[in-house]
């Protein structure tokens, strides 16, 4: 398996690596420049040359991968009978720079409902280097996805009467926007996504009439306020309003990217302004 085949099949199965390339070489060494090793948690695929060099670039890339860093790193190792050495010395004389680039899980989002505001959203998320999962109890709203080609994201679209079996089926951490043409299919949704713990953000598009009669019903559901509460709605920044399809994604977008990369939303509090659902 060459080095891309291994980076796409680790992104397909969402298992995260490290790429490590050898960018100089000084001296003698058992690679040249540009020799490539992928390196996950329990696999490596190709060589970087063995011996001490490679034992050392995959442990701080498994190191990487546990510490979640997502910044490059380079390595310099002399290869001498001098130079520290904990996995047996390397004699071949020269020094080797080996740059380590981590190549994470990518973020994960799924839109229950392709109308109006979930195909603008899904525009602006298909742009994103994530697993976008699209879903939709009509079949014809799936039909006009051609329009996200060229995807940076891998575009995962189904139809499904039942919403929760799809729910059931994602990835652990993904953010769910539930916003279907149906108040009694996005609650079911809402109801089936408290159940689950291992998704991410839940959000719901509606107006605070809406989210009033939907958290009452959901606490007869047997739910918890504290669990309710995590249900987000409305959804989108309170900065950028307006009820149009476009601004609304944008609203929700702007929302929501921040806390797919781990850093801190400038927003605070939830949008005021009600999604017009």
């Amino acid at each position: 398996m060459t080095w891309i085949d291994a980076v796409t099949a680790l992104r397909g199965q969402r298992r995260a690596a490290v790429l490590a390339t050898i960018t100089a070489v000084r001296g003698h060494a058992p690679r040249a420049a540009g020799a490539k090793m992928v390196i996950a948690a329990d696999e490596i695929f190709g060589t970087v040359g063995g011996g001490n060099l490679e034992m050392a670039a995959i442990n701080r890339a498994r190191e990487m991968m546990t510490q979640g860093k997502s910044e490059p790193e380079i390595m310099i190792l002399k290869l001498n009978d001098k130079a520290p050495a904990i996995y047996g010395r390397q004699c071949c004389g020269g020094e080797v720079s080996l740059l380590l680039e981590p190549l994470p899980v990518p973020a994960s989002v799924a839109i229950f409902g392709v109308g109006n505001v979930g195909m603008e959203l899904a525009r602006i998320l298909s742009r994103h280097d994530l697993d976008l999962y699209l879903t939709d109890s009509r079949p014809g709203f799936l039909d006009e996805l051609a329009v996200l080609e060229p995807s940076v994201a891998r575009v995962h679209a189904q139809v499904a009467v039942l919403g929760e079996q799809v729910l059931n089926d994602l990835p652990q951490g993904t953010h769910v926007l539930i916003m279907t043409h149906d108040h009694a299919e996005d609650f079911h949704l809402c109801d089936a996504a408290l159940r689950l713990g291992e998704l991410g953000s839940i959000g719901l598009i509606g107006s605070n009439a809406k989210w009033s009669r939907f958290q009452k019903n959901l606490s007869l559901s047997g739910h918890r306020e504290e669990k309710i509460a995590r249900i987000q709605c409305p959804i989108g920044m309170a900065e950028v309003a307006g009820k149009e399809p476009a601004i609304i994604a944008v609203s929700v977008a702007a929302d929501l990217l921040p806390r797919l990369h781990r850093v801190p939303s400038a927003a605070t509090g939830r949008t005021s302004q009600p999604n017009a659902t």
